[in-house]
């Protein structure tokens, strides 16, 4: 069996039931396309180096290949400048009649080509040359006339067709064996860059326009959309317009354009002098943004070029070269196709290999997966294969997955990959040219007494940033957690210098015992999974002793009043302590979310209610005269994630802060979750408008694209380990602090959040994110009867389900089947218990957040329906 057989046998077998009712599927609106059958971009390392020939070459070795199956190569040119008269897609159909004229294939072929869009000059153009018909023992050709669409594009539908007789064919056929299919998508008439020519001609087209109508493209004649092609083998080529970097109709670079996709590349080197640094950097140009590339060609120029270009690609990629092209076209390239022919069909064997490995890899990885990995938070009977997601890659907030009847579609990473995304697609561009560029400067270098720019330029953002005001050190570390352990130990070294207990309790006393410090904390909080941060909150399914055997909750944890929709109407919960003393006066209902962090609630008579709990609480520890006392305080300013996506009151955490500065208890803030616009403000801190001694940031600080976290301290907290003995230092490090990627990531991210030239969200006035979750949406959704709550704040919505029985909390499997519609969707989510949230990126447009919602809301209230339905028994 042939390589090209093979292939499309193997995508036959995986199609099932389901592959063969495509046309009927319920699209979701972001990309998509079948992985059926291959699809590969023709890239360029500059213009005018052959790409269109390539194309050509290869639907001629395709079409031509010895097989009993019926094919079709499909040619699609998303844009296309100079045109009519400058047409790769008729250059292309053109091409293979005249190849197949010279050289009739055994079976018979249909040809056609066809214009889609163009601008008004172009549509004219194309009607004056009237598309001339050619008969020439092939059939007729077909035009039909444009119609102008307004938006000062033309929908022009040119369309001309051939049918090319094979020599073993029977006239009596009713259709032809194999298909050959030309389309261009969009077309400008002045032969000038893209972005010149559509702005010239007043046809403007935006990326997600394009990009739509090429996945239209990719989707309405897929392999099973039409039943007499639904056995054949197919392959499809898309031909960029220019080089690698050329500007796009909108004036974004191509490469960036059309990311999105993330199709394979073929990449068309330059043969000419220069050309060999031209198509390493078109290449690098690639891999730096996630593209596959599965070979490269070129023309034969007499330089050579070829070897050092193999010696570069050894290993990478295969390099193939092409005979020179003939200056005299005298023979329509008929002789040069064939001296290329071996060239063409050693490049298509590669890209049919490649699709091939490709496809079965996907298919092997959830098995592969459930049989190696070991998942954090996950348990493994729960996880059938069938339920494994398989990310081909991520686009901005978007993953690309594998489904099983062999598409790759889009879900919005609706939980923000563990809260760490918050990269526009040119953000994650830009992190990851920056972060290339560091690895070359730097590796990884020893940070202790010494400096690099990235960890320099990090810690004077970050001062003059989400520390503003109060912060004078950064300590750098690699992951929140241990952000969390290094804040303790600050924390409590500072705490026994400043009640002068630090040398009284240095070494154990006579009976060997040591002074028992505590942590004042939250109920529902969450600081990590390393052994110190456990200890520093209350028991929960993190701490139990089938998680943590040695946990001892070495802290003092208080109960916290929450706040949420409810019914329409933002509302305070009490803790059942509170309960018990209120007074009745205490405004417990708002009219609006902003209401809530409100100052002047300060002088409030829940204020009151508020410092006498706390102190109730505090005062059996401040003047014990045993060995235990509070030596720091930790919350989660705002929002507590783990816990449920629960807010806690600000005014309780502004008087619980200014209650232990006032006796000398230093204050962490934990804002590895909070930190860097998730709830809309650069810093939490902001919000319930106080400041910590310690405060910790992580997660959304690199954009998630690399591990790292610092810990902010003040100088007042740094002074305490001044000393002349090392020991006296703060002896913890990690292998990896500061290390220059991080860094540079997170300079590069902070910097973007906070410029309202990149971050269209940000108000620069108010130094606040606009609202992105619509308020008329989440306030419906709060009134629906299956919802108990609802959050929404800065990236954050929280949704809590209203539970049956026992059905909440972590553990809680209730809402399995509202997430497998949420992921059918196209949403990707990971709930906690039975509250479901979506987390978007400080960058993320309101309009996407509020096609989220939507969704969501729809499949809720069809949730409830269903919950709340009767069930009728049978008599």
């Amino acid at each position: 069996m042939s390589l090209v057989s093979a292939v499309f046998a193997a995508s036959l077998r995986r199609r099932g039931p389901l592959f063969y009712s495509m046309r009927h599927r319920s699209l979701h609106s972001g990309i998509e396309y079948p992985l059926t059958h291959p699809i590969y971009t023709i890239w360029a390392s500059n213009t005018s180096l052959g790409k269109t020939l390539v194309s050509a070459g290869l639907s001629m070795s395709f079409l031509s290949s010895s097989s009993i199956s019926r094919k079709r190569f499909v040619y699609l040119k998303p844009v296309q400048t100079g045109f009519p008269e400058d047409s790769d897609s008729r250059f292309v159909y053109r091409k293979f009649c005249d190849y197949v004229s010279h050289k009739p294939l055994p079976f018979s072929v249909f040809a056609s080509n066809s214009v889609l869009k163009a601008s008004a000059s172009a549509a004219n153009a194309v009607l004056r040359m009237r598309c001339p018909v050619r008969n020439e023992g092939f059939g007729n050709e077909i035009v039909r006339e444009a119609g102008n669409s307004g938006n000062g594009l033309v929908n022009v539908n040119c369309y001309e067709e051939r049918k090319l007789q094979g020599s073993e064919s029977s006239e009596i056929e009713l259709s032809p064996q194999s298909e050959l299919v030309c389309k261009t998508m969009y077309g400008w008439q002045e032969a000038v860059s893209p972005h010149l020519a559509a702005e010239r001609e007043e046809a403007l087209v935006e990326d997600s326009v394009l990009l739509d109508m090429l996945k239209k493209c990719l989707v309405s004649g897929s392999v099973g959309t039409s039943s007499d092609m639904k056995d054949s083998e197919v392959i499809y080529v898309i031909e960029t317009a220019g080089g690698v970097a050329s500007p796009g109709p909108s004036g974004s670079l191509q490469c960036d354009l059309y990311r999105p996709f993330r199709l394979p590349a073929i990449l068309v080197g330059d043969g000419r002098l220069g050309g060999i640094s031209g198509t390493i950097s078109a290449y690098e140009s690639l891999k730096l943004r996630g593209y596959d590339v599965a070979a490269v060609i070129f023309e034969d120029h007499g330089l050579m070029n070829e070897v050092p270009l193999l010696s570069y690609f050894r290993k990478r990629v295969p390099v193939l070269l092409l005979p020179s092209i003939p200056k005299d076209f005298s023979d329509d390239l008929i002789s040069w196709f064939e001296k290329s022919h071996t060239v063409f069909t050693h490049l298509k064997e590669i890209m049919l290999s490649s699709f091939l490995e490709k496809t079965q890899r996907l298919h092997e990885m959830p098995k592969k997966a459930c049989d190696i990995f070991w998942w954090p938070f996950t348990q493994h009977n729960l996880v059938p294969e069938e339920k494994v997601t398989v990310i081909d890659s991520r686009c901005a907030e978007n993953f690309s997955v594998h489904k099983s009847c062999d598409w790759i579609a889009q879900q919005f990473d609706a939980c923000a990959s563990w809260w760490t995304q918050g990269p526009d697609a040119n953000l994650q561009t830009e992190l990851a040219r920056d972060m290339g560029y560091t690895a070359a400067r730097y590796g990884h270098v020893m940070f202790p007494e010494n400096v690099h720019e990235p960890s320099l330029e990090l810690a004077e953002l970050l001062v003059e940033g989400v520390g503003k005001g109060w912060a004078s050190r950064v300590y750098f570390s690699d992951n929140g957690s241990t952000a969390i352990e290094i804040a303790i130990k600050m924390a409590f070294r500072m705490f026994l210098s400043h009640n002068d207990m630090l040398f009284d309790h240095v070494n154990a006393d006579a009976n060997g015992s040591h002074l028992d410090l505590k942590v004042l904390a939250l109920r529902g909080s969450y600081h990590g999974d390393t052994l110190g941060a456990m200890e520093a909150q209350a028991p929960s399914p993190f701490t139990g002793f089938l998680q943590q055997p040695w946990y001892r909750g070495r802290g003092i944890f208080l109960d916290p009043p929450t706040v949420s929709m409810y019914d329409g109407i933002w509302k305070v919960s009490l803790p059942e302590e509170m309960q018990s003393q209120k007074s009745g006066q205490e405004q417990l209902s708002f009219k609006s979310r902003n209401e809530i962090f409100e100052s002047g609630r300060d002088d409030s008579s829940l204020a009151s209610l508020y410092a006498s709990s706390i102190l109730h609480n505090l005062v059996p520890f401040l003047y014990a005269k045993g060995l235990s006392r509070i030596g720091a305080l930790i919350v989660e300013p705002v929002v507590q994630g783990a816990g449920g996506m629960q807010m806690i009151d600000p005014l309780y955490q502004r008087i619980l802060v200014r209650e232990c500065k006032s006796r000398s208890i230093p204050v962490i803030f934990d804002e590895v979750f909070t930190g860097f616009w998730r709830l809309g403000s650069e810093s939490a801190a902001e919000m319930i408008q106080c400041q910590p001694d310690i405060a910790c940031f992580a997660k959304l600080m690199t954009g998630g694209i690399i591990p790292l976290a610092v810990t902010l301290a003040s100088e007042a907290v740094f002074q305490v380990f001044s000393g002349d003995s090392k020991l006296k230092a703060l002896l913890h490090g990690h292998s990896y602090t500061a290390h220059p990627m991080g860094c540079a990531a997170a300079v590069k991210a902070i910097k973007w959040y906070k410029d309202s030239n990149t971050n269209m969200n940000l108000i620069s006035e108010s130094r606040l994110l606009q609202e992105l979750w619509d308020p008329e949406l989440m306030l419906q959704i709060s009134l629906l009867p299956a919802v108990r709550r609802v959050l929404a704040l800065g990236t954050l919505c929280a949704i809590e389900i209203l539970e049956e029985g026992s059905n909440a909390g972590y553990a809680s499997m209730y809402v399995s089947s509202l997430l497998k519609k949420l992921h059918e969707d196209g949403l990707y989510m990971r709930p906690l218990g039975n509250v479901i949230y979506l987390m978007c990126g400080p960058c993320t447009s309101p309009d996407t957040c509020r096609h989220l919602l939507e969704k969501v809301h729809a499949r809720i209230h069809e949730f409830g329906q269903l919950k709340n339905k009767p069930v009728i028994c049978a008599a």
